[in-house]
């Protein structure tokens, strides 16, 4: 297994943003998030532990690729904004299968509901955005060079998109909040309890 080390010395060399020193475990939240993906436990990661750039969490990943620490399948995406690191595979056929299937399971939280609802979103208001991303993942299954720029969705497509819907689909999740943003971005959770569960995991170096 490689040493914590490595991912905490190319974390603090690509996604550190001012002066601020990044602590261990601020680096290795990353790197074990990044090894999912790798693995195929999840599709992507969306990354959001500080104010990196996209072009810092592409040199990151490209870091973490030159010392053999993850694949070169790997690639970063960057979506209005957002910066993902992704495994272009994986979420090809996650996007594919949701494309034959062409259900969606999300939550409803549209702000004129009393509360949260599960339910099958109509395929109208996803479906070109699933073709559209897969397209975009098809074409862009090149490996990028190190310092060259992210794969990007032009803003022009992505402008009426649903993020939030589709960052859950993206990464993975079972289902996803929607809400309709044609009416409103405002949601019913303001009042809703939550439920927090977490998981731990300890690295030991081998």
């Amino acid at each position: 297994m490689a040493s914590p080390e490595l991912f905490v010395t190319a974390a603090r060399k690509c996604l550190r943003t001012g002066k601020k020193h990044l602590a261990d475990t601020v680096c290795l939240n990353p790197a074990a998030q990044v090894l999912a993906v790798d693995l195929g436990l999840k599709p992507a990661l969306l990354y959001d532990s500080n104010t990196a750039s996209a072009e810092q969490v592409q040199n990151y990943l490209k870091s973490l690729q030159a010392a053999q620490l993850v694949s070169q399948s790997l690639q970063t995406m960057v979506l209005c904004d957002n910066s993902l690191i992704v495994n272009p595979s994986l979420t090809i056929t996650n996007l594919r299968e949701l494309l034959v299937r062409r259900t969606v399971t999300v939550v409803d939280v549209c702000h004129s509901l009393e509360q949260p609802v599960i339910t099958e979103l109509p395929w109208k208001a996803i479906g070109d955005t699933i073709q559209t991303l897969l397209d975009h993942m098809k074409q862009s299954g090149q490996p990028l060079e190190m310092g060259s720029s992210p794969h990007c969705v032009e803003k022009r497509h992505c402008e009426s998109w649903n993020l939030c819907t589709l960052f859950g689909i993206l990464l993975g999740y079972p289902t996803t909040y929607w809400f309709d943003q044609s009416k409103s971005f405002e949601n019913c959770l303001a009042m809703t309890p939550l439920v927090v569960t977490k998981a731990m995991a300890s690295w030991q170096a081998g």
